[in-house]
């Protein structure tokens, strides 16, 4: 059986990570409904291996995660999933 590019269970492949205007790439905390994509039920964020990211773009998508939390985007915990 062939396995799927993109993610686990058959689901694509989110692009979080986009260039700017001076070609650098960064991840917009605003994008709550892709943010919470890369977090599992109970508010964890997924591992590198799993998102197929880089880990520079690991590192940007947690520090975009947690500033999306301390603003009130994102829950802290599943409580309010």
């Amino acid at each position: 059986m062939a396995r799927m590019r993109g993610g686990f269970g058959g689901q694509p492949k989110v692009k979080v990570v986009r260039t700017g205007e001076a070609g650098k790439p960064f991840v917009d905390y605003k994008d709550v409904e892709n943010l919470r994509r890369m977090m599992s039920p109970n508010g964890k964020i997924y591992g590198r291996k799993r998102l197929m990211l880089t880990a520079r773009e690991q590192r940007m998508v947690a520090q975009a995660m947690k500033r999306a939390r301390f603003l009130g985007l994102l829950p802290y915990t599943s409580a309010t999933l």
